[in-house]
């Protein structure tokens, strides 16, 4: 930070601590901290990278040509160049540095001319002109989604009047615009990455002028409106409302003096990026979510054996019930989940029999975990062999590949196939993979998916409904297309045949159409392990640890033979494997590919996971994946490494789909013979 020996550095409060503060006001105290456990960063760097986020600020800085970067180290010398340069009458300058009152902040993009400043905050949001309007709701208050973008831009006004009040200000959101279409192809591609860890450059390639960007697919919206009601408005922090200006110093003197603002606990501190599953043993980094349920409520490590309310699968009053003093799982009573103790009927568990069950273990029959054999036995009996299991991984990047394309348009660019014959052979009969930088894969995908699926009528299953999204957002850019490719209308015809939709307020289904397993598992299985969960990536372990069937089969290294032949595993491989007693999770299995990343939660839905042991799992890590293949600038090994992890993580989604039908296929045999 430049600062000089002997002198302690300012604890400015920022705008990225500033939106921490207002999720929760003691985020203050942890963050930075390097004691206390923190994702955050991981994964901002992750969404970034998988939605193109860097690709936009460079982007952004384009637009406003001639401007000049203030890339001085430190916030003495950034504060430094940024006044030198606002003595000009005409300038614009990228990642401004403006401070007052303990206050610091960087402008993505500012740009004064004479007296008149422009404060330009660039985000990779999407944004529908035709739909959004001012970022307010049907009530007329502003949007809870787009409320933190125009706090951070409040924010910025605020110091910028502290720091220079001679000027007047225009304040600026600049969205990607959802309703606009690349009029040049390549344009992805004109924006490479350098990363070293999470130090990320942008090359801009030679040549990239306005010519070469084509029409505008940003917008700068002018958001004076609302960043003068936030100014002039409250700001809640830990449930005392302050005006906007107070709240401000407030923080800054909490952050300054390094002091904790007592926790007001609630619903919102399952997401907390200072949490760790259990209470940490000594030596391991603290979890500040531990640190401020004890102070608030008296608790010790014991009182967080056996879960919080926080763990309550799918339910929206955990709020309501904090504030009552239900707090720990046990503590939770019938009439909490408005459950009146009936056992699961012929359509399976609902979702208060979920929750019932993680508050009480205890379900009709007994046992380590609850199986709806009648439920799957009709279920399996309108299956057709031999069953197919489908897995997609797709991308939606800011930055469009074609012309046409609209920012955010689904990008299908990878499957895996798996096939369970009706005489019990499982095989991984085929695949695709296409991460060629700025080729577009989805009509390649949308071919090979067709070929894959062509041979015969039997069941197609997914796992959620993603595969079904995805194909209907393929059918509709195929139908919209201005280069309708020769076989468009026999796409969509396959499309149309294996996926449900709506039209005209009408359901349509195809004669075909997949069968969600997902379904299957949230109302016919539940084992404790998954926190009530019918995530695959919870069902999977799970079934691991219940099913005979599975560690019989899976516990040789059968996968990958003459037996069960796999694509990418050519050594056989076992993937029931006892580690201290415990089986391991599968997908702890697989290749790393993000070493230099640690991550959040195996669980987070839209957040971008890596693991634990930072491993190639989930789908968010997929995209960051592609993301790396796309923009960056990576050598040959290390691109075939990528692609190679991605391969297996693919495949092994797939087959956990399979081994999933066939623990459920052997408990429902079982109990017929």
């Amino acid at each position: 930070m430049n600062v000089p020996p002997g002198i302690q550095p300012i604890r400015y409060l920022t705008k990225s601590r500033f939106k921490a503060a207002l999720e929760c006001p003691t985020k203050l105290f942890y963050g930075g901290k390097p004691e206390y456990l923190d994702s955050s960063a991981d994964n901002e760097f992750l969404a970034a990278l998988a939605e193109g986020g860097f690709q936009v600020g460079a982007l952004a800085c384009l637009m406003y040509p001639g401007g000049v970067e203030v890339t001085e180290m430190g916030h003495a010398a950034q504060l430094e160049r940024t006044r030198t340069l606002l003595r000009q009458d005409d300038v614009t300058i990228y990642e401004a540095a403006l401070e007052a009152e303990g206050l610091f902040v960087r402008v993505d993009v500012l740009r004064k001319r004479g007296g008149l400043v422009e404060l330009i905050e660039v985000k990779a949001k999407s944004f529908d002109p035709a739909k959004s309007g001012d970022f307010r709701d049907a009530s007329g208050r502003l949007r809870a989604d787009m409320l933190p973008y125009l706090r951070d831009i409040a924010f910025q006004c605020h110091v910028a009047r502290l720091a220079f009040p001679e000027f007047t200000y225009c304040t600026f959101l600049m969205l990607t615009d959802k309703s606009a279409t690349s009029s040049v192809d390549g344009l992805n591609q004109r924006f490479k990455i350098r990363r070293t860890g999470r130090n990320v450059a942008v090359e801009v390639a030679p040549g990239t002028n306005a010519a070469a960007l084509g029409a505008p697919i940003l917008r700068a919206v002018p958001v004076d409106i609302q960043v003068a009601e936030i100014v002039g408005g409250t700001l809640d922090i830990a449930g005392t409302p302050m005006p906007f200006a107070k709240a401000v110093q407030h923080l800054a003197a909490a952050f300054r003096e390094d002091r904790r603002i007592a926790p007001r606990p609630g619903g919102a501190c399952g997401a907390c990026e200072f949490k760790s599953r259990t209470p940490p043993m000594a030596g391991a980094p603290r979890s500040g979510f531990h640190e401020c349920w004890s102070a608030a409520f008296g608790w010790s490590p014991d009182d967080f054996a056996g879960g919080t309310v926080l763990d309550l699968w799918n339910h929206r009053g955990k709020d309501a019930l904090i504030e009552r003093g239900v707090r720990r799982l046990r503590d939770v009573v019938p009439d909490d989940l408005e459950f009146d103790g009936a056992a699961p009927g012929a359509l399976g568990l609902e979702r208060r029999h979920r929750q019932w069950y993680q508050c009480v273990p205890s379900w009709p029959g007994g046992g380590e975990f609850f199986i709806h054999r009648e439920g799957l036995r009709a279920e399996m009996g309108g299956w057709r062999y031999p069953l197919h299991f489908i897995d997609f991984e797709t991308s939606a990047v800011a930055v469009p590949f074609t012309i046409g394309q609209h920012p955010y348009e689904t990008v299908a660019f990878q499957f895996s196939h798996h096939v369970l014959n009706q005489d019990g052979r499982v095989e991984h009969r085929s695949q695709f993979l296409e991460a060629t930088p700025g080729r577009n894969p989805s009509l390649s995908f949308l071919r090979a998916l067709k070929g894959a699926l062509s041979g015969d009528d039997g069941t197609v299953f997914r796992w959620a409904t993603h595969e079904n999204t995805v194909l209907n957002e393929l059918r509709r850019q195929l139908q919209v297309s201005e280069a309708r490719p020769g076989d468009a209308q026999e796409l969509i015809h396959f499309v149309e045949s294996i996926t449900t939709r709506t039209e005209d307020r009408c359901v349509a289904t195809g004669p075909r159409n997949m069968l969600d397993l997902c379904k299957l598992a949230e109302r016919f299985y539940f084992h404790p392990s998954t926190g009530g969960s019918s995530s695959l990536k919870k069902v999977l372990p799970a079934l691991m640890r219940s099913s005979p069937f599975l560690r019989a089969r899976y516990g040789q290294p059968i996968y990958g033979s003459a037996q069960m032949p796999s694509l990418n595993w050519t050594t056989p491989v076992s993937w029931w494997v006892a580690d201290d007693d415990l089986v391991r999770d599968p997908y702890d299995l697989l290749p790393s590919v993000f070493g230099d990343i640690r991550s959040k939660r195996a669980e987070e839905v839209a957040a971008l996971e890596v693991g634990v042991a930072p491993h190639l799992q989930h789908g968010g890590s997929a995209m960051a994946a592609y993301g790396r293949l796309q923009f960056e600038e990576i050598d040959v090994r290390e691109r075939e490494a990528i692609e190679n992890a991605l391969l297996r993580y693919c495949e092994l989604d797939t087959l956990a789909m399979v081994m999933a039908v066939e623990a459920w296929k052997a408990w429902v045999e079982d109990e017929a013979t």
